[in-house]
């Protein structure tokens, strides 16, 4: 690939990705970003040669984006697709949805050693903030989350999530460079929202975890994160009973 300076990727992130990956996880960027603006048309050689790659890893980028619904595959290349606000909504209804339930999951399990790897995960949060290293907070922003979620063994959970995630990490990324460079002081904001992440698991508290999903959720979820947890909470039900 060209100089990594020229690209909006973590270049760091990318340490053990194949060049299929690293491809896409640059398009992926661009296109959420706006740099790649919708209607536009990827072509495969363009990618190619652009990346320092064959066509083939390109073809992997592409299928890749393709079952994102970041673009369309059609015969003369690729063309992306306009990312809707309605679409951004509604992958924080699932994140949302998803982070409910596992918190209603660990409810009934122990956490002694979630709340450690938490703890030390908000560590490093709170150094990257005080060398502003946006990235780095991101990454392990994500990490925090990605534990949480891990840490109830549930293989189709998981399988949602790691469908979203690439999209998500894309717009975490995007958010928190702009935040780091317009609203730093957001950050206190977001750190006391972790520490409340971290008490509501350790005490398994479920006021507190609510409180929590609103200081992270209010803004992006437009005020649906009381209709969020009750529709997460008769879901949990209807699985409980299915599993008596």
């Amino acid at each position: 690939m060209k100089d990594s300076n020229e690209f909006l990727y973590p270049s760091q992130w990318l340490s053990k990705a194949s060049a299929g990956e690293r491809v896409a996880c640059e398009l992926r960027m661009r296109i959420i970003s706006g740099t790649v603006e919708s209607g536009s048309i990827l072509s495969e050689n363009q990618l190619a040669s652009e990346f320092s790659v064959s066509r083939s890893p390109v073809r992997d980028a592409l299928k890749a984006l393709a079952s994102e619904n970041l673009i369309r595959l059609e015969r003369m290349g690729a063309r992306v697709l306009d990312i809707t606000e309605k679409e951004i909504q509604e992958m924080y209804d699932v994140r949302l949805l998803i982070e409910s339930f596992v918190f209603e999951r660990l409810v009934h399990m122990e956490t002694e050693e979630l709340v450690k790897d938490l703890s030390k995960i908000f560590e490093m949060m709170k150094i990257a903030i005080q060398y502003k290293d946006a990235d780095e907070f991101s990454k392990q922003d994500l990490e925090f989350h990605d534990t949480i979620i891990r840490s109830i063994g549930h293989s189709h959970i998981q399988m949602i999530w790691n469908n979203l995630k690439p999209t998500l990490e894309s717009l975490v990324l995007l958010s928190m460079r702009y935040r780091f460079e317009e609203m730093y002081e957001d950050f206190e904001r977001i750190i006391e929202n972790h520490e409340l992440y971290i008490e509501a698991i350790h005490k398994k508290d479920r006021e507190l975890m609510v409180q929590s999903l609103h200081k992270n959720f209010d803004d992006v979820a437009k005020g649906r994160v009381e209709e969020l947890w009750m529709a997460q909470e008769t879901f949990t039900k209807g699985v409980e009973k299915e599993d008596d």
